[in-house]
């Protein structure tokens, strides 16, 4: 009974959270994802970030085979699609999701101008929904960032019954600078204040992930972090045994 109504609770705050993030990126900051994910100006410190996503983008694609052909992704979270288009380009067949019609949107006239939405099926909807089916490859860049440990567990956790190859994602790692950065946020102008995220110990992640169903069939192969000024990720590839 005790674990029912925990897990009925981590479902919950789950649910709730994955709200809050589709609402502030398909109502807030379509326009302004839009501009970052582009070449048009931006402010200093989200030039900083657009740099660090650079970085991050082309380090998570080296990590995949240089031939995609006949190779299935899900691009978990995939915002405008830069990460899709590119594995696209490499021959992928892409599943790109992302909670935010708006952001689809973008990602599918974006995919059109540059020819590759044959390769590339975009939906709106939940990156854990089982129906999408099974991949090759899963890659989660940054959008697990906005979730606590427990609930990026039971992701990783869906996402290893549905690839066959390795399992690809980023989280906030919990640092006292970072913790800092995010305490001194709210002195920016609201245009560049970016969504609450959760910052997670690495060892915590690397322990739960240990203990987890996860570790059956799946270990971590590598980690690696980027830090540019204000974006500070650190990516994490889980492959099969």
């Amino acid at each position: 009974m005790a674990l029912t109504r925990k897990l009925a609770m981590s479902e919950s705050a789950y649910k709730l959270r994955r709200s809050e993030v589709e609402t502030y990126f398909d109502r807030t900051a379509a326009d302004k994802w839009a501009a970052l994910t582009s070449n048009s100006p931006v402010s200093r410190i989200r030039e900083t970030v657009r740099a660090g996503r650079e970085t991050m983008r082309t380090m998570l694609l080296d990590w995949l085979p240089a031939d995609l052909r006949g190779v299935s992704i899900l691009d978990a979270g995939c915002g405008t699609g830069m990460l899709a288009a590119e594995a696209a380009r490499r021959g992928a067949d892409v599943v790109a999701i992302d909670l935010s019609p708006s952001l689809i949107e973008i990602a599918i006239t974006r995919s059109q101008q540059s020819n590759n939405e044959q390769a590339i099926r975009f939906f709106s909807g939940d990156m854990t929904d089982k129906r999408f089916g099974r991949f090759d490859y899963i890659v989660a860049m940054d959008s697990l960032i906005h979730y606590p440990l427990s609930n990026v567990i039971e992701i990783l956790e869906n996402f290893s019954e549905r690839a066959n190859e390795s399992l690809l994602f980023t989280f906030a790692p919990k640092t006292p600078l970072l913790a800092i950065m995010h305490a001194t946020g709210k002195l920016f102008p609201r245009d560049d204040r970016s969504p609450r995220i959760v910052p997670i110990s690495e060892r915590q992640l690397n322990a739960a992930i240990s203990a987890a169903d996860i570790a059956e069939r799946f270990r971590i192969v590598r980690t690696q972090r980027i830090s540019s000024a204000f974006y500070k990720s650190q990516a994490m590839e889980l492959g099969t045994k």
